[in-house]
């Protein structure tokens, strides 16, 4: 991650603590057992966090990408503007309920957004350091999704 701010670095890392704790979730045999459990809040106690935090962040990938296509004019921004609403619309109407599909679909949301991502760092709308940073946070977000798929 050589060259990626320390910011951008530690609240990217920061981001990922739901996923990593949704995975945790669904992993434990019982998590009923644990003894800060019954002190969490409800949303907290299953891997369920992993479909509503992925559609917060889906949705807030769009504004990202949003502000990249601002960064441009005419032709260029209006596709980037288009691909940008991409993340936000799957999120609203691909991922539905919890469970295996709404996981997968977050997968796949999640697999387009560094697709995107990728498309805008190729016409250098995104900072040089961006892909350095999305590509190691998006291979964690899927191996968590992947790990609520699996258990």
């Amino acid at each position: 991650m050589r060259g990626v701010p320390a910011t951008a670095l530690i609240l990217a890392l920061a981001g990922l603590l739901p996923f990593l704790w949704g995975a945790a979730m669904a992993v434990v045999p019982n998590p009923a057992a644990l003894p800060l459990y019954r002190d969490m809040p409800a949303a907290l106690r299953d891997e369920a966090v992993l479909v509503e935090y992925g559609i917060v962040i889906l949705c807030f990938m769009s504004g990202v990408l949003w502000g990249f296509a601002a960064r441009t004019a005419r032709a260029r921004a209006a596709a980037g503007y288009a691909a940008s609403v991409v993340p936000a619309l799957w999120a609203f109407f691909a991922v539905r309920g919890a469970g295996e599909s709404a996981l997968i679909a977050l997968a796949a949301g999640f697999a387009g957004v560094l697709a995107i991502d990728w498309l805008f760092a190729r016409a250098g709308l995104a900072p040089s350091w961006w892909m350095r940073l999305r590509v190691p946070v998006t291979v964690v977000v899927l191996a968590c999704l992947g790990t609520g798929i699996v258990f």
